[in-house]
């Protein structure tokens, strides 16, 4: 059975709840991102931010310039163990409009996985050929 492990990117970009807000949107922009965890100094998860998540940011850029990740991100993020199934993780991704979920050992951050990560696990086992990881 594969393993969310087995398909998982680690080294995952991440900020902090009192990350600014027009930081962590540089950080997605400037890193071709669509979300990013969110964690503790210990990479503990509380959340993740989402580009839909910064969307309202453009209603009133000046009233959001003091306002950091917190009053943005989403809580709490959909994390899975890294010795689950993928299976589980698909289930997960088909019916929740989430587009990645977090990937953690005993609720510290250890990686991430998205829908075009499945994808990729998809064409490799219809190609049979072995499962190459985001690591």
């Amino acid at each position: 059975m594969l393993k969310v492990k087995d398909i998982m990117t680690e080294n995952v970009i991440s900020v902090t709840k009192d990350t600014p807000i027009f930081q962590a949107i540089e950080i997605l922009s400037n890193n071709d991102i669509t979300g990013i965890p969110v964690v503790e100094d210990d990479m503990t998860v509380v959340g993740i931010l989402s580009e839909k998540d910064v969307l309202s940011v453009l209603y009133a850029p000046q009233e959001n310039e003091g306002k950091v990740v917190d009053d943005f991100m989403t809580q709490p993020a959909i994390c899975f163990e890294e010795d689950e199934s993928v299976m589980a993780v698909c289930d997960c991704l088909r019916e929740s409009f989430f587009r990645r979920v977090l990937v953690t050992e005993h609720g510290k951050l250890v990686g991430i996985i998205t829908r075009k990560d499945i994808i990729k696990c998809i064409l490799q086992a219809r190609n049979k050929e072995p499962i190459v990881t985001g690591r």
